[in-house]
């Protein structure tokens, strides 16, 4: 059996950010702080999200909430809601399909316009 040749691979590619005193200088510094339009945005979705769940008709929220919000399995939210399997999968399906098309609908909506404060017509 032939053994590969090693092949030697140069530092500088191993650790580009290494200057010729051999000090490490990172590429780039991260800032940790939070972006205050991701904060409002993410915010906001939140709020639609709960919005649109509050929506939905109590036995798909029931569900949904059980399944997705609180994190249990199919068996025990068929357990706990008194249904079978398959009804919960279904529920659950359309509990889904229901709040992405009011998820949808709400982010759609143009906002209420806002009388001007200059002069009335």
């Amino acid at each position: 059996m032939k053994l590969r040749r090693r092949r030697e691979v140069p530092l500088e590619t191993v650790f580009p950010g290494e200057d010729e005193d051999g000090d490490y200088t990172p590429l780039m510094l991260a800032d940790w702080r939070e972006i205050p339009s991701e904060a409002l945005l993410r915010e906001e979705t939140r709020r639609l999200v709960q919005e649109s769940i509050a929506e939905l008709p109590a036995n798909y929220r029931e569900v949904l909430t059980l399944r997705d919000v609180n994190g249990k399995n199919i068996a025990e939210t068929s357990e706990i809601l008194g249904i079978t399997i398959g009804n919960t999968k279904a529920r659950l399906l359309r509990a889904r399909l229901m709040l992405r098309d009011i998820f949808v609908e709400r982010t759609q909506r143009k906002p209420a316009q806002q009388p001007s404060r200059g002069v009335a017509p």
